[in-house]
């Protein structure tokens, strides 16, 4: 029997178009390797985003390539998109596949009479296609789906090398989006978790254009799956018709926001080429928490972009402080070949970047404690996830506002949402509900 194996490096849009791959391999007459087997194909969804994701990339490959060296090795992604010279010098690959031929790999590897000549190695294409959409998935064992409703970017910030990994922003038809959610709502899935490279940008290349809020308002309407949650998104897109969505207690839409704030002094922010200033993302970041009542607030921040200097490191430090947020996401700097910021003055040191990303660390698991603290007593809509948590033995389940809450005594089954008022939170960190 033909076994692949499929490793992920990345973001959730990576991991929507790994589970769409394994399926078509899967449909091709291929199985998905265990750990403790040596698949014939592995394929490596890589990452660019960061040097180290790039680092991290390679070596995933090296070591696929000596761990098993009878099996065919595929690097595809981010990074075989944007550095496949750098990929061809790595010996024991066997393709370098681009995003637009992604979902040909399961038809490459089953030809049995396949030889890969030196060009056929190289592969990446323009990225420059219309939407392609996943392949659908069997969702019958999973309580969440992941459903990829955009990707590519038209912004450019100057440190980021997604637009050239990815091509220009394109999007999923609004009514193809309505179906795939209607058959992932058939297939018994509770909630949807919406998600694209720029995920604010979607419907402005449709024709009709529409908008994120204007997709979301047909789903409230229609109530295809029990839960929408968005992935991230912009904070210049927090659009007020979506806030006023969320903030509805029937509604659909999970209380929770990803933003990206990158930076919270002004002119590290222009230097970026971010679209906002300190002051309207405070605003904004104020009219979320004033109008959705215990929302989950998240935060990518940047330490250490060219000419961040230590006003400017506290600019962002205590801002984020004094701004009500549930965690962060925290990146150093890192120059990608090709972006504008590579090649900026006023490098900052990495000893001074790894302090500045341990003090941001530290905030954010204070400001995570805070919230969860601020979440004792309510009572919150519990989607279980599992019936026996590995850790506790209880069952356990992810709150709409993005709080993990194990529940001891319930007799509740995995995939049910459930009525959960939050008791109690541990000293290891965990929290504790009741059902009913």
């Amino acid at each position: 029997m033909k076994r692949y194996r499929i490793i992920t490096l990345g973001c959730k849009v990576n991991q929507c178009e790994s589970a769409a791959l394994g399926h078509l391999m899967e449909n091709a007459g291929w199985n998905c390797s265990p750990e403790n087997d040596s698949p014939d194909v592995i394929v490596i969804n890589t990452c660019s985003v960061t040097g180290r994701a790039a680092m991290q990339s390679r070596q995933a490959i090296r070591q696929a390539i000596r761990r098993y060296p009878a099996a065919r090795v595929i690097a595809t992604g981010c990074y075989a998109q944007t550095a496949a010279g750098e990929l061809q010098a790595i010996e024991g690959i066997e393709r370098i596949v681009g995003h637009n031929d992604k979902m040909r790999i399961a038809e490459m590897v089953s030809c049995t009479e396949d030889v890969v000549t030196h060009s056929e190695k190289h592969m990446p294409s323009d990225t420059a296609c219309a939407f392609t959409a996943l392949p659908a998935v069997d969702n019958r064992e999973r309580t969440r789906a992941f459903l990829k409703i955009q990707d590519g970017c038209d912004t450019r910030c100057t440190y980021c090398i997604v637009p050239h990994a990815r091509g220009h922003s394109r999007s999923m038809p609004l009514e193809d989006a309505r179906a795939h959610l209607c058959r992932l709502g058939s297939d018994g899935i509770r909630e949807v978790v919406l998600t694209g490279i720029h995920l604010g940008a979607y419907g402005n290349d449709l024709k009709p254009a529409t908008s994120l809020a204007g997709l979301l308002a047909r789903i409230v309407c229609e109530r295809p799956v029990d839960r929408i949650r968005l992935s991230s998104i912009e904070p210049t897109e927090v659009d007020g018709r979506i806030v006023e969505m969320m903030a509805d207690p029937k509604g659909p839409l999970c209380r929770h926001f990803h933003i990206p704030l990158q930076s919270g002094d002004n002119g590290i922010l222009r230097r970026m080429g971010r679209p906002y200033g300190r002051e309207q993302f405070v605003r904004i970041i104020e009219d979320i928490q004033h109008n959705v009542p215990d929302v989950a607030i998240g935060l990518d921040v940047m330490a250490g972009f060219p000419g961040e200097t230590d006003e400017a490191f506290l600019n962002t430090y205590h801002l984020v402080e004094a701004l009500p947020v549930g965690y962060l996401h925290v990146f150093p700097f890192s120059p990608r070949k090709g972006t504008p910021a590579a090649g900026f003055e006023n490098k900052v040191p990495q000893s001074v970047i790894k302090e500045r990303c341990r003090r941001l660390r530290v905030l954010g698991a204070k400001k995570k404690a805070e919230f969860y603290r601020k979440c004792l007593g309510q009572t919150v809509t519990v989607l279980i996830e599992t019936a026996a948590d590995a850790q506790t033995g209880h069952p356990a389940g992810l709150s709409d506002n993005y709080v993990p809450v194990v529940i001891p005594g319930a007799q509740v089954r995995e995939n049910t949402l459930v009525t959960v008022r939050i008791e109690s939170i541990q000293e290891d960190g965990t929290i504790i509900g009741r059902a009913g």
